[in-house]
């Protein structure tokens, strides 16, 4: 999907801030109410725009641990991969999963309340998913750079 100048503004503005209004956006990018609805369906409509969240602040609520959880499976077994993926989408604590070259098949983003509740998550669930053969956690010691706005080029398609 190609998209002009006020669909990329657009863009940009609800994922700075998703509570925006529609008249608030359609006012910053210089369209009226009615185009500007239109074109944010239509970026609906199309998958462009995934769907709307609040982000959370993870320390207030308790998540005091980030992890990066890299996994080992077992080769050729198809059954098992797709068993180990039904188990990591059905863990609320692992918030991200990978797949990935190297020497690595998956990379975890795992959030915890402690060090007692991130080993108990590796060693007695973690560890267990189907073909799971080895894993390594790296720990997040500070956040230097967090964002989940993607930037939106001025120029050729998303």
């Amino acid at each position: 999907m190609k998209l002009d100048r006020s669909e990329r503004d657009i863009l940009r503005l609800l994922q700075r801030d998703g509570r925006l209004s529609n008249v608030e956006i359609a006012q910053r990018v210089g369209l009226s109410e009615s185009p500007c609805l239109r074109r944010i369906k239509a970026l609906e409509n199309a998958g462009v725009i995934d769907f709307y969240s609040a982000k959370l602040n993870q320390r207030l609520i308790g998540l005091q641990v980030t992890a990066f959880v890299l996994v080992s499976l077992e080769k050729q077994d198809e059954r098992k991969r797709r068993e180990f993926l039904q188990q990591v989408e059905a863990e609320e604590y692992i918030i991200e999963c990978h797949a990935m070259s190297g020497s690595y098949d998956y990379l975890m983003k795992v959030v915890a309340t402690s060090m007692d509740h991130f080993s108990d998550l590796c060693m007695n669930h973690i560890l267990h998913f189907a073909g799971v053969t080895n894993i390594e956690s790296q720990f997040s010691l500070q956040v230097v750079k967090e964002n989940s706005v993607l930037p939106v080029n001025t120029q050729g398609p998303i």
